[in-house]
């Protein structure tokens, strides 16, 4: 027998249980929700932090760093896939959902935070032994080792096709959207490369919060004592809060005399409350109130001037939002839970309609980043005939001198301009007004009569509004 049969065994190392951490669990937890219940991270995400500082396991910095990890993960997505796909033997199909929403996670901490690698790589590796179980975080371990060979600019030199072989392919990876939602918002901008790079870049960053103060119930001044408040860059009634926070913490959104609003929202309330009228003003609707922050907006301008603001929303779960947003205002309004498209009002009843159309919402991925994964091109063919609807029987309800706003959270030209083009045609009783007049101030509205606005070029939502005129 040799010396070293007669050595003695090291002890094995006892086993350690695996380090919780809050933070990262809760990113997870959101992550998970979003994939398998089609949720919305900011639907998902404030209950969770509630919930957690409630526990006490949570203070600011780390709501802070939960809330990046969540939508810093979301909004490249695509990005990490590419790099993760380029570091595991399989197709990313057959990689089990929770396992690559913990790569992804770890993907992020290396390749789009200040956290240094060896923290990035552990604590996820913590994390999946938390989630997933040991064996799998070894998995997880071996990959994420594998992504912390290079940055992200590195990365994409070797997961990126070069610009000059398919520029769309390309913009679609640096950038983390899908490829036909890169065509399709550079068809509606129009331009060349430095353009829809801005803008595609404008997407995957934090938007800030803008509060609008409803007018007659609270004033800019009031919101601008907020901490970190500035003033809005387009709309009067708007203030922005630069370094985020809880808009619910402030004492005019929690009474319901402020709410959080969006500046494009703002701009095409009050284009179409300020566009020019033949004969009385006393009648507005908003056709598609849901969930109410136009509607809150509207009813207030229109208690200044003693008009009446009806509210109309389909689904009754809305209305009861709408209600809520309206609840508190200084004049009379109603509002009601009806179908846009067959309406209980008669023709010509309105002074002012606005119809702020469901569409596929790819003017906000600032706001809601998992809506570029989750919609597909053939969702378009779902809206177009319900916008249609609603804008031809918001031109029904206006009576002749009255103004109708369409409007739509995406810039896609066909739910934007196709729509107003196709109704124009089947309705001659109707003509375009220019709307860029309407929001003074506002810079690069291009052409006319309608107007789109963008995060890069304006800071807003990608909000598309046309006002029209019916004329007999």
């Amino acid at each position: 027998m040799s010396d070293t049969s007669r050595r003695p065994r090291r002890p094995a190392k006892p086993y350690r249980r695996p380090q919780k951490d809050p933070v990262r669990i809760l990113a997870f937890d959101a992550l998970r929700a979003v994939d398998e219940r089609d949720a919305y991270a900011n639907l998902v995400l404030p209950p969770l932090l509630r919930k957690a500082r409630e526990k006490g396991d949570f203070d600011a910095r780390d709501a802070a760093l939960a809330t990046e990890l969540v939508y810093g993960t979301l909004r490249r997505q695509g990005t990490y896939d590419a790099v993760i796909a380029a570091c595991v033997d399989r197709p990313l199909r057959e990689v089990d959902p929770p396992v690559l929403d913990v790569l992804s996670l770890g993907a992020h901490q290396l390749l789009g935070t200040r956290i240094p690698t060896h923290a990035a790589v552990s604590a996820t590796v913590e994390l999946a032994r938390v989630v997933l179980g040991d064996g799998r975080a070894k998995f997880v371990n071996a990959v994420l080792r594998k992504v912390a060979q290079h940055d992200l600019d590195g990365w994409l030199e070797k997961v990126a096709p070069p610009y000059d072989d398919d520029p769309e392919d390309h913009l679609a990876v640096v950038h983390s959207h899908p490829r036909w939602v890169v065509s399709a918002l550079w068809d509606s901008l129009g331009g060349g490369r430095a353009g829809i790079e801005d803008l595609l870049e404008a997407d995957n960053e934090r938007p800030e919060v803008t509060l609008v103060a409803r007018p007659g119930r609270a004033t800019p001044d009031e919101l601008l004592g907020e901490e970190a408040a500035v003033p809005g860059r387009w709309s009067p009634y708007a203030v922005r809060l630069t370094e985020g926070g809880e808009p619910g913490a402030v004492t005019a959104v929690r009474e319901g005399r402020a709410g959080v609003q969006d500046e494009g929202s703002q701009l095409v309330a009050l284009a179409l409350a300020n566009a020019p009228l033949d004969g009385p003003d006393e009648k507005w609707l908003d056709g598609c109130a849901g969930p109410g922050g136009k509607a809150a907006l509207l009813a207030a301008l229109a208690a200044e001037r003693g008009a009446v603001l009806l509210a109309s929303e389909k689904q009754p779960h809305r209305a009861g939002l709408v209600a809520r947003a309206l609840d508190g205002n200084p004049g009379p309004y109603q509002v009601i839970a009806a179908d846009g498209t067959r309406p209980p009002w008669r023709p010509g009843s309105f002074d002012r309609v606005l119809v702020d159309v469901p569409c596929t919402g790819l003017g906000a991925l600032r706001r809601r980043p998992e809506a570029r994964w989750r919609r597909r091109p053939e969702d378009l063919d779902g809206f177009a005939p319900l916008q249609r609807g609603l804008l031809r029987t918001a031109l029904e309800s206006v009576r002749v001198g009255g103004v109708v706003g369409y409007a739509t959270c995406s810039p896609h030209l066909a739910e934007t301009r196709a729509v107003v083009a196709d109704l124009l045609k089947q309705f001659p009783d109707a003509e375009p007004i220019d709307a860029r007049p309407l929001l003074p101030g506002v810079p690069a509205l291009g052409d006319g009569p309608d107007v789109q606005l963008w995060p890069h070029l304006h800071g807003t939502d990608a909000m598309y509004l046309a006002l029209l005129r019916r004329t007999a």
